[in-house]
């Protein structure tokens, strides 16, 4: 191809892409409001979804997200209607999200118990969305179901774990943004439980024929584990005391209060000798150095001087057994050994038996 061809070809490429820039100029001119209207649609619809869908959306997922970690629950002050109640806990977030949370009021149930019957409502304080945030609150609180309650205490008693929800609305401010949003607080936990307070010692330091000026014939001192996270307050509490199945007595334990740990208290007790004497006098238990199975079952539980049913009527719910080496307070106490077939001798033996009879 010649150069005068180059030259024409180059010129025809020029010439043709002018108009393009033109035209595109041309109607950005010409249509210059189609385009702010459509700026402004825009704003003024895509924004506030954002703010009005995603932002809460996003809030409600991080608050879902968090984790709540139930540190210890104290319950004391206890009377027939109220109670006082601190709870620590723990609150964990990724703190993706700078926001804060107001205060609400959160329902406490038994989640895997139906209906899910509030045991307790409780003020929980205003906190933030930061990674770590420690929640404590304590609260003079009413009574509002005391059945709740007590299937709440029952299950606390009895389970190894149990699962507790706290719920409730509540609303988010996140920051940077002039308004609250709606979101519901909702969490479950699983905590342990007292698991019917096994591993409960008691040991026997006296034993009478006679009772004492309390009206009782036993004393000892006893050890009760607190597996769980819970203390409580429970005050003078009364207990069944049973023994192969029949009742012997009534046992007593002053201003009990149980703690996380070990908790030692003084124990005091009326009880049957005879019935006592005979089991002793048993295979196998007078070949075990006469330690006898006795079970107890709540009966009353008194604080302030009012009752409290919501915790009787818990350790009312099972029996728990305890093996006491009742044959060595015997011994100890009364100088006796009951030998296997009881106190059926003559001499001395039957002296000391008719003691005790």
């Amino acid at each position: 191809m010649s150069d005068v061809d180059k030259s024409g070809v180059a010129q025809t490429e020029n010439v043709s892409g002018k108009p393009r820039r033109r035209g595109c100029l041309g109607h950005c001119a010409k249509f210059w409001w189609a385009y702010l209207i459509l700026v402004v649609v825009i704003v003024v619809v895509v924004v506030p979804v954002v703010l009005l869908v995603a932002v809460p959306k996003i809030a409600q997922q991080k608050l879902d997200d968090a984790e709540l970690i139930l540190d210890g629950i104290s319950v004391y002050n206890t009377q027939g209607q109220n109670m006082t109640m601190s709870i620590n806990s723990t609150i964990k977030t990724d703190g993706s999200v700078h926001a804060d949370i107001e205060g609400f009021v959160g329902d406490m149930y038994l989640e895997d118990h139906k209906p899910h019957t509030p045991f307790a409502r409780v003020n929980f304080p205003a906190t933030t969305a930061d990674a770590f945030q420690t929640v404590n609150v304590t609260q003079f609180l009413p009574i509002h179901d005391v059945e709740a309650l007590t299937i709440f205490n029952t299950w606390l008693l009895a389970n190894r774990t149990l699962r507790v929800t706290v719920q409730g609305d509540t609303n988010v401010r996140v920051r940077g943004i002039a308004r609250n949003y709606p979101v519901t607080f909702k969490k479950t936990v699983t905590t342990p439980g007292l698991r019917m307070l096994e591993g409960t010692v008691v040991n026997p330091e006296w034993i009478g024929i006679e009772s004492d000026e309390n009206g009782n014939n036993f004393r000892a001192t006893t050890i009760i584990p607190n597996h769980s996270r819970v203390s409580f307050e429970l005050g003078n509490t009364t207990f069944h005391n049973y023994l192969l199945g029949k009742e012997v007595g009534t046992v007593f334990i002053d201003g009990l209060t149980l703690r996380p740990g070990l908790n030692e208290y003084p124990m005091r007790a009326t009880i049957k000798n005879d019935a006592v004497i005979e089991v002793l006098g048993q295979k196998p238990y007078c070949e075990e150095g006469g330690v006898l199975p006795f079970q107890i079952r709540g009966k009353t539980v008194v604080n302030n001087g009012q009752a409290l049913p919501y915790f009787a009527d818990a350790l009312a719910s099972a029996n728990q057994t305890i093996d006491i080496p009742i044959g060595a307070a015997v011994n100890k106490s009364l100088g006796i050994v009951i030998p296997c077939g009881g106190l059926g001798g003559g001499g001395e033996k039957r002296k000391r038996s008719s003691l005790l009879f």
